[in-house]
């Protein structure tokens, strides 16, 4: 399917649901549909003992539809796919919203799936039906719109209009300023410890729907299967639905409100949180009395590994670092620089049976994203070296894809390389990391046949 024919279905599929909504689509359903519609009408209230109102507003329901789309993501327990649920929610809608309005509907339970850390180890999460993704997404948004402006400024996750490049330039100013100690926080397994009870107490600060409420508990309860077995949730908010993030941020609003209390310079990234201080010594004060806190107000626990007081060069925060000196610049944490040449290497190693443009394909939407991202650093020398790193593999992959003398000697030639040079290159009994540097490989695989090919750099200009 084209780009184009991808396009107009979509926006078919979202004529299609919001007929559903408006009631026009009748089916078995329709007359259903009607007396549903007729009881909400196009307001959006604001009151915090109708937010459920405002969650099934058609509007919001059609922005929820079009992010869980675009996030697509795999089917939960019912094997749903997010292809399948406009066709779904317009033959359901109409039970579903009136379970949802009257405070019925039960979630199911998440899929569990293990993702391995870069770092080793694995990180649960754990994946809502698509249905149940698109309820927590409305939900998310009408609570979000309400709450965003009442959160503390030094917190940037999750949040719209901010992002993790405003907390490491944020990072920078508070080391330049002097505060050249960091005591980095890491809490253990936090998505997996959120106390329930504690945080529906939060919730019942903020909202006054009781029906909304028991919705988020029935989500914090739905448990998980696992080898086609439910355990119950006693604890936690899986990371894998819509809603989390924006609970895990009103849960930790609470340590930020300590933190300022206080009067630290600090700042927060959902569960990564970072205070400055001037010395070691004040560095430790801080750590042992906000472990406290973690520990015993928001009954949560800081991971004593992860965690340390130290320079902030000896750290890494949001996959950067800063260099020593007295002008600070943002740099790539090296675990970070690990990662992205190991995803390289698995990439060229399978690159022996494809072609080129191929490979290229594969490598492209990484590279793209990775350097909108650590583009963010002030080290341009670095970017342009794992460019040049990047090509070095490509030619080497090449160069094995190549095997023989004689077919080297033939794709050199055919690439524009002079005879003599191209006889000299093929016949060497050196490796493929060794010739990637080789002159005949650079005129033959250039950095203009690499473009053509659509690899990008990490760099303009190299």
């Amino acid at each position: 399917m084209s780009l184009k024919d991808d396009k107009q279905q979509n926006i078919q599929m979202e004529l299609d649901f919001s007929s559903a909504l408006t009631g026009e689509a009748r089916g078995a359903a329709g007359e259903e549909t009607e007396s549903l519609m007729a009881t909400s009408g196009p307001e959006s209230p604001a009151r915090t003992n109708r937010l459920m109102e405002e969650v099934c507003e058609r509007e919001n329901l059609k922005k929820a539809l079009r992010q869980v789309k675009g996030n697509k993501g795999s089917a939960g327990v019912d094997g749903i796919t997010v292809n399948q649920l406009t066709d779904y929610l317009k033959q359901h809608w109409p039970g579903i919203r009136e379970q949802l309005l009257r405070g019925t509907y039960k979630p199911k339970p998440v899929r569990r799936v293990e993702i391995p850390k870069p770092d080793g180890g694995v990180r649960k999460l754990g994946i809502p039906t698509v249905l149940d993704r698109f309820i927590q997404q409305a939900v998310m948004q009408v609570l979000q719109r309400q709450w965003d402006s009442t959160f503390s400024d030094h917190s940037y996750g999750f949040r719209p209009g901010r992002s993790a490049h405003q907390a490491v330039a944020q990072a920078q100013q508070y080391i330049a300023a002097g505060y050249g100690w960091v005591i980095d926080l890491d809490l253990e397994k936090f998505f997996d410890r959120v106390n329930h009870d504690k945080l529906m107490g939060q919730l019942a600060k903020r909202v006054e729907d009781k029906r909304l409420l028991k919705l988020i508990r029935a989500f914090l309860n739905a448990g998980v299967m696992e080898n086609g077995l439910v355990s119950p949730s006693v604890e936690g908010t899986p990371q894998g639905g819509p809603l989390s993030p924006l609970l895990s941020n009103l849960v930790l609003d609470e340590l930020d409100r300590e933190l300022e209390r206080r009067g630290h310079r600090y700042l927060r990234y959902a569960d990564d949180c970072n205070i400055y201080v001037r010395s070691q010594r004040a560095g430790q004060r801080v750590m042992e009395s906000i472990t406290r806190f973690i520990t015993y107000q928001l009954k949560l626990k800081v991971n004593e590994t992860k965690s340390a007081v130290a320079r902030p060069q000896e750290r890494k925060f949001l996959g950067f670092s800063f260099s020593a000196g007295p002008e600070v610049k943002r740099t790539i944490a090296p675990k970070a620089l690990e990662r992205f040449k190991h995803r390289i290497r698995e990439v060229t190693r399978r690159a022996k049976g494809v072609s080129m443009a191929t490979t290229i394909a594969e490598l492209a939407p990484y590279l793209r994203g990775w350097s909108s991202y650590f583009g963010f650093c002030e080290t341009p020398d670095e970017l342009m070296y794992l460019t040049r790193w990047v090509r070095l593999r490509l030619r080497a992959a090449m160069w094995r894809q190549w095997k023989t003398p004689r077919r080297r000697r033939a794709a050199l030639l055919s690439l524009g390389v002079r005879p003599r040079l191209a006889n000299n290159t093929a016949g060497s009994g050196r490796g493929p990391w060794y010739l990637a540097r080789a002159k005949a490989l650079s005129v033959g695989l250039s950095n203009a046949y690499f473009k053509s090919l659509g690899l990008p750099t990490l760099i303009d200009g190299c």
